[in-house]
């Protein structure tokens, strides 16, 4: 009887134990997420340019155990300048039809390095450095009144540089379920070297309908504060 209430017990403890498994959820090994940022100038690109906005997204691998160490990775849009105006379509149909036309100054970016965190307690500091680039683009693009997308796109003025960046932020976790959440105030020093960019009012348009471009060469240094949303990955 002893031998056979063993074996019951063994039987039981390994189901338990494997049902315990089944529901026990899988370690978090990364973190994703995104939000909004404001972008402001400093130095010289503070001369020629006002204060942006954007969106920004970042990817988090863990490198141990407790969360300390990791790999981050950046990638963001911002924008420094946009006008709109609206114009004739051409010189045939002429002003029958009015379009707007918009030309936007943007900054796309990509960093990736390492980060390091404290990552238990209600509120988890960090900081990270990391190497990437800037692309610098002055787009101007054709729409209709009723329209969503525009029908004409052309890249007026570029430029490529090489970055890096230092940060600083705070996770606030609001959820510990299955699918960890937190809030993610963070604040990022782009350095972005010697750039040449075009700002607002930097495309002349001539009277023979061709334009002229007035190019700044400067540094374009910013500082980025994010308010976003960091969501944990298991597997």
């Amino acid at each position: 009887m002893s031998a056979r209430a063993f074996l019951f017990a063994s039987i039981a403890c390994a189901v338990a134990a494997s049902a315990h498994a089944q529901t026990e959820p899988s370690p978090v090994r990364a973190w994703t997420g995104g939000g909004l940022q404001i972008a402001a100038p400093v130095g010289e690109f503070d001369a020629y340019v006002n204060t942006g906005w954007g969106i920004g997204g970042h990817f988090l691998l863990k490198l141990d155990d407790s969360g300390i160490f990791g790999i981050r990775a950046d990638a963001g849009y911002l924008n420094y300048g946009r006008e709109t105006r609206r114009v004739c379509l051409s010189p045939t149909v002429g002003c029958r039809i009015e379009v707007d036309l918009t030309t936007s100054n943007d900054i796309a970016y990509f960093n990736l390095g390492p980060q390091l965190a404290l990552a238990r307690g209600p509120f988890q500091p960090y900081v990270n450095a990391a190497l990437g680039f800037a692309y610098f683009a002055t787009v101007s693009s054709v729409e209709g009144s009723s329209n969503t997308e525009p029908f004409a796109r052309t890249t007026n003025f570029d430029d490529f540089t090489f970055a890096w960046q230092l940060g600083s932020g705070v996770r606030i976790p609001v959820s510990s379920r299955s699918t960890p959440i937190s809030l993610d105030f963070g604040a990022r020093y782009n350095t972005n070297g010697e750039a040449e960019y075009l700002r607002e009012g930097g495309i002349i348009d001539n009277l023979d309908g061709s334009i002229s471009l007035d190019p700044i060469r400067s540094e374009a240094n910013l500082v980025t504060v994010q308010i976003g949303v960091t969501v944990g990955v298991r597997w």
